[in-house]
């Protein structure tokens, strides 16, 4: 019980701050491009993550096998995902993209069934139809920008290869500390990222620094990149992974509600009814876990 609760708040922190997060990356994103962003993100949450481990003496994976899960979840969720995230909604919309990357549980499903043979219960079933009917409810089907056929291929690339960067944290926490697959995962993903960061040009000039972006970019790091990836794997590694990827929806849902806060957007009769059915898809998979 305790653990279902405590991998239940991990997950929600993690979900909400990236919820959060577009409010403080729609700033930022007006200086600084988007993969010198995403470099820069894992620049600073590194030197976080680093320190952390010299202090606490965290040793890095000492086999081939356990590096090669390290490498895999950083290139295939934090370098992969993210990118495919960025140009997906680049090329459709952001309506479309939250949609899109909504399915991202599903896969998680699929993907638990068929590498850690996690049962495919009725009750995790209706749960997942609940939380995506209240998504589907809060963004809606229809859109009045355009989007393009590339860009929802994208989109569909970012959920499953998030999906199995959350089964592969599951996989690997049973032979790494979450605290050193992060770490090192965040590193692999630095190198990764610093190709299209070149690639993108010089678009970061001493011109674009302020103290607004430079908090932004701080708090990207050290918040929504060392924290809440660390918050996300540890509640992974707690739950299973199909009842865990469900508190995904929560992103949809908080990032609304910092609209509103900060944006001034409008949330209407929607955007409740649509959160109702998100919290009761979650406490459905909850307690599935639980019984499970």
């Amino acid at each position: 019980m305790k653990q279902a609760f405590l991998a239940s708040f991990y997950l929600s922190l993690a979900a909400g701050i990236w919820g959060g997060m577009y409010v403080v990356s729609k700033y930022v994103l007006d200086y600084i491009p988007p993969f010198t962003l995403v470099w820069l993100r894992y620049a600073v949450a590194l030197i976080v993550l680093g320190a952390i481990a010299a202090a606490k003496r965290e040793r890095p994976p000492k086999s081939g096998r356990d590096w090669g899960m390290v490498i895999a979840i950083g290139i295939i969720g934090y370098v992969v995902s993210i990118s495919l995230q960025f140009v997906g909604t680049k090329w459709s919309n952001a309506h479309t993209a939250s949609l899109i990357t909504a399915s991202t549980p599903a896969f998680v499903v699929l993907f638990a069934r068929w590498l850690l043979g996690e049962a495919l219960t009725w009750r995790k079933m209706a749960a997942l139809l609940l939380a995506t009917a209240g998504v589907i409810v809060i963004v809606g089907l229809g859109g009045s920008e355009e989007s393009t056929f590339a860009g929802n291929i994208a989109l569909v690339g970012a959920a499953v290869t998030w999906a199995l960067l959350s089964v592969l944290v599951k996989i690997a926490s049973a032979r790494l500390s979450v605290f050193s697959i992060t770490t090192y995962a965040i590193f692999v993903a630095l190198i990764g990222m610093t190709p299209m960061m070149l690639a993108e040009g010089p678009g970061l000039a001493a011109s674009h620094w302020s103290v607004p972006v430079a908090l932004g970019v701080l708090y990207l790091g050290v918040v929504s990149t060392a924290g809440a990836f660390f918050l996300w794997n540890k509640g992974m590694e707690m739950i299973d992974a199909g009842v865990g990827s469900l508190f995904f929806f929560f992103q949809p849902l908080v990032g609304s509600l910092f609209g509103r806060l900060f944006l001034q957007e409008q949330l209407d009769v929607s955007f409740w009814l649509g959160g109702a059915l998100i919290v009761a898809g979650v406490a459905v998979a909850v307690r599935s876990g639980q019984s499970a």
